[in-house]
């Protein structure tokens, strides 16, 4: 074969190895719409940080992020959807604490919380609020265990339900004070901060962002903060840690999963675009506002941080004593 017919034939046949070789899956996704499940209904905690952070990585991507609310069940009806779903990386989910209290609050899941789903990012961490009405008798937490102590039972502090971040925070305050409290589950957040504006119940262990508007308008007096340092919105309001108990320090957390299985760096891709999109100075604003602390991890760290919560959450509900669908 003369030279130039073999130089030829050498590069039709590199076009069409070049051809027949898939691209990285992370080179060119995405290439269609995301969907990102939200566990809960529209206006929560997941809520107000999804919309913001799903607008920039929309404009970043130049594909649509569709935000599908499927509420119900502590967050686990969504996600056992991303466990059925295509490891493709077309479906993610943001998911809250709940979802490492689940393993231990329910006697069944429909799916393995450690080997179903490939962690992509913790994006923000959240402290509780403790907040309660002007009416109850003590305006810190020192004063509230004294209070305790001396009428045992006559306390009350409300959750957003069995199990719930909510209740699980109240079970662990008496475990480490000693006090006995009542507790009274509401069907949601929502339902729980009317009560107590209504002064139903003594105080309630609350997301940060729902309960410090109330707290802001004067309508609710807070107690302490669950964080391991004191907010920036209520500097002069301190922690339950330095309010007398000590290494108390609970959190609510909000990461994205997507299904086992999903290419490696696919997953990588979606985590460093979080991350950028979580140091946007718009977005970062927006968030303290409401007491949300960015975080924007790796993989590998968020895999690391849902291991520990487990654990942790899951000695909480062993003390607490709760069980769902027995």
């Amino acid at each position: 074969m003369r030279p130039f017919l073999r130089s030829a034939a050498l590069a039709l046949c590199l076009a069409a190895t070049a051809t027949a070789l898939p691209a990285s899956a992370g080179s060119a996704y995405p290439d269609k719409p995301v969907t990102l499940l939200i566990p809960y209904p529209p206006g929560g905690s997941a809520d107000m940080l999804a919309r913001p952070l799903s607008a920039l990585l929309q404009k970043r991507w130049g594909q649509p992020l569709v935000l599908e609310y499927k509420a119900g069940a502590g967050g686990t009806i969504a996600t056992s959807q991303l466990a059925r779903s295509k490891p493709d990386g077309y479906t993610l989910i943001m998911v809250l604490a709940a979802h490492a209290i689940n393993p231990s609050l329910y006697a069944k899941l429909p799916y393995d919380t450690r080997k179903d789903f490939a962690p992509v990012s913790l994006t923000a961490t959240l402290p509780m609020l403790v907040s309660a009405p002007l009416s109850t008798p003590a305006n810190n937490m020192p004063e509230l265990v004294a209070y305790a102590k001396k009428h045992p039972g006559e306390l009350t502090f409300a959750s957003a339900g069995p199990g719930n971040t909510s209740h699980l925070a109240g079970e662990m305050f008496k475990a480490a004070t000693g006090i006995n409290m009542l507790h009274v589950p509401y069907k949601g957040s929502g339902p729980a901060v009317v009560a107590l504006l209504g002064g139903e119940v003594s105080l309630m262990f609350d997301s940060f962002s729902t309960s410090y508007p109330q707290v802001q308008s004067g309508k609710l007096k807070a107690l302490a903060v669950t964080g391991a340092k004191r907010s920036p919105l209520l500097p002069n309001v301190p922690t339950v840690a330095e309010s007398g108990v000590p290494g108390f320090v609970v959190n609510g957390w909000y990461g994205i999963l997507a299904p086992a299985g999903t290419p490696s760096d696919v997953v990588n891709k979606i985590s460093r675009d979080v991350a950028e999109a979580l140091k946007d100075p718009t977005l970062s604003k927006q968030l303290a506002s409401y007491g949300y602390e960015p975080v924007g991890s790796t993989p590998e760290e968020f895999g690391k941080y849902i291991d520990e919560e487990i654990d942790r959450w899951g000695a909480a509900v062993k003390a607490a004593g709760v069980k769902l669908n027995e």
